[in-house]
């Protein structure tokens, strides 16, 4: 008995044993069935020390164009460090209020580390160490001559390193909070979808050192142009990201012209155009760049998101926002340093004299709007950049002409409120309620001087200007 009881036990643990040892076996092959974590390339991608020591010396070599300041804020024992990279062609008109400026920001989200690589390919080029491709090198310099830009590389330095420690789904800075949630526009806001540990957006806006760093910058070089630099996804985003409009106005209609433009020319069609908040498919309360449009007024506020890897899982987040292989690394590289240059080209046109940028200052004081497109598409053809000469007159240009007509007879404080508004092409007043879509006719605009017993007074052009918008049917177009 007491061997038959000794054997059951033998048998027994041996049972007991190969259960756990299945248990365990089947556990790791239900987890061999995950998918791999991409590690970080470190053929590919610097560290946060390298890409910094990197940048200095190239600004080093080129003392000429470049310069960089450092800035440091802390909150609450949490220190925050900004590196800011500033090109101007010559060094000594940095401060000219006059040139085009534009402010850039990579490296926002921790994890995102393929922007702060092309904020180096960005810099390298603007010091001629590197070159664009089919750029004309004469036409690139009257650009740059035009521009100050100011590069921040790594807006989120502490978070960063976070990420180079292992922590490769990390976006947030260093002590847990989302920066692109921290700013005041509709700050705080919950979506149902809010998730607490991505999108903590702080105790309160600008509670984190490295927004009020950002804030500081941008009120004291009072940018033209703006652009967050993201990936995640292939997409040219313009306000509102914190609901699912766009701003009224014309500057929003020039505002997606651009973005279109640059879409068709350089993402061949494929990126993502619109609102953040509209195209995205979710709303984010508290960002950089609805702050930067509604409170800092920078006239052009954009969202660049430059890659994303759709089929990578969610817990695969270094493939998910960064290429893993060199071709894909440089394409990406390539075709958004085209972009940037192309919309810095863009950029610095707007600023041209006014004699030279207005065609309408250099003309009679009776003019066809006809006259005034082709004088319009000359000037394009001439003094812009060659890929402008694709946008063909009317619709595109209209916008253009009637923001000339709106800054200069509404909005002027020049005596140019007496005007009449005519049609037709001679003489004959004709309703302007007439245009049509499908064959515009011709608007004529004279000064006319103080014997006029019938001045045509601001509030008649801006009843004109918010017809022609109405009976041309342009899609997103608004009135004064």
């Amino acid at each position: 008995m007491a061997f038959n009881l000794h054997r059951f036990l033998r048998i027994f643990v041996i049972l007991l044993f190969s259960c756990f040892s299945s248990i365990h076996c089947g556990s790791g092959n239900d987890s061999s069935q995950q998918p791999p974590i991409t590690p970080i390339n470190r053929d590919l991608y610097r560290t946060s020390a390298a890409l910094m020591e990197e940048i200095e010396a190239l600004v080093n070599r080129h003392q000429d164009k470049l310069h960089m300041e450092t800035f440091q804020s802390t909150n609450k024992g949490y220190k925050a460090e900004l590196n800011v990279v500033t090109y101007c062609q010559n060094r000594t008109a940095i401060e000219d209020k006059s040139k085009f400026r534009i402010l850039l920001s990579f490296g926002q989200h921790a994890r995102e580390l393929i922007t702060s690589e092309l904020a180096l390919r960005i810099l390298s080029i603007l010091s001629e160490e590197q070159f664009l491709p089919k750029m004309d090198p004469l036409l690139l310099k009257k650009t740059l001559e035009k521009i100050v830009i100011k590069v921040v590389p790594l807006e989120n330095l502490n978070g960063r390193k976070k990420v180079e420690a292992g922590d490769l789904c990390e976006r947030r800075n260093g002590r847990g909070v989302d920066l692109n949630r921290n700013w005041s526009v509709d700050w705080g806001k919950k979506e149902k979808d809010y998730d607490p540990y991505e999108e903590n957006p702080g105790v309160a806006p600008f509670s984190e050192p490295e927004a009020q760093l950002m804030r500081k910058l941008s009120m004291s070089f009072d940018p033209h142009i703006w652009v967050n630099v993201h990936s995640g996804m292939e997409a040219l985003f313009m306000p509102y990201d914190h609901k699912n409009t766009t701003p009224s106005g014309l500057q929003s209609q020039k505002m997606k012209l651009m973005l279109e433009t640059l879409n068709h020319l350089h993402c061949g069609d494929r990126c993502v155009v619109g609102s953040g908040g509209g195209s995205v498919g979710y709303l984010a309360h508290g960002t950089t760049t609805d702050y930067m449009y509604d409170v800092a007024r920078v006239p052009m506020s954009y969202t660049f998101e430059i890659y994303g890897d759709e089929k990578a899982s969610s817990k695969d987040c270094f493939k998910m926002f960064n290429p893993v292989d060199h071709l894909t690394f440089n394409r990406v590289l390539n075709e958004w340093s085209a972009m940037f240059f192309a919309m810095f080209n863009m950029g610095a046109h707007q600023i041209n004299d006014p004699q030279e940028s207005t065609p309408f200052n250099n003309m009679d004081n009776l003019i066809s709007i006809d006259d005034y497109l082709n004088e319009l598409q000359r000037v394009i053809d001439h003094t812009c950049l060659p890929f402008l000469s694709q946008i063909k007159c009317p619709w595109s240009c209209y916008l253009i002409v009637m923001d000339l007509w709106y800054n200069q007879v509404v909005k002027s404080d020049t005596s140019l409120e007496d005007m009449t508004l005519l049609e037709g092409g001679g003489n004959d007043r004709e309703d302007p309620q007439s245009i049509s879509k499908e064959k515009p006719k011709i608007l004529l605009i004279e000064q006319l001087d103080n014997k006029v017993d019938s001045p045509f007074n601001r509030s008649k052009f801006k009843r004109a200007y918010n017809e022609f918008w109405h009976h041309t049917n342009l899609k997103g177009a608004n009135a004064i």
